[in-house]
């Protein structure tokens, strides 16, 4: 099984070593930078990755998301782990047990 089919409401997820989220004031923006790669974020993706803290389980990232944002639980919980699990193939994203 890949990490990006492993990402469930009980594993946390993390930037593994070498990946990190930067903004970028002459861009004026936010980026997921891994080795040889960034990615430009988006405000839901800055706020995904800002409640990946390598403590969190993903469903108490997606209990957080949907309290701050006062959105559907089940919607966050799609669009979330879609995103993370896309992440994850680029292996930007990792999980723990």
């Amino acid at each position: 099984m890949s990490v990006a089919a492993a990402i469930t409401e009980e594993v946390t997820p993390y930037l593994p070593r070498g990946v990190r989220l930067h903004h970028c004031s002459v861009r004026a923006g936010w980026f997921l930078l891994a080795p040889e790669r960034a990615l430009k974020m988006d405000a839901i993706g800055v706020a995904i990755l800002n409640a990946v803290d390598g403590t969190r389980s993903f469903g108490a990232i997606v209990d957080k998301l949907a309290s701050d944002f006062k959105a559907p639980r089940e919607r966050v919980a799609a669009d979330a782990g879609k995103f993370l699990r896309d992440l994850a193939d680029r292996r930007m994203v990792e999980v723990k047990s």
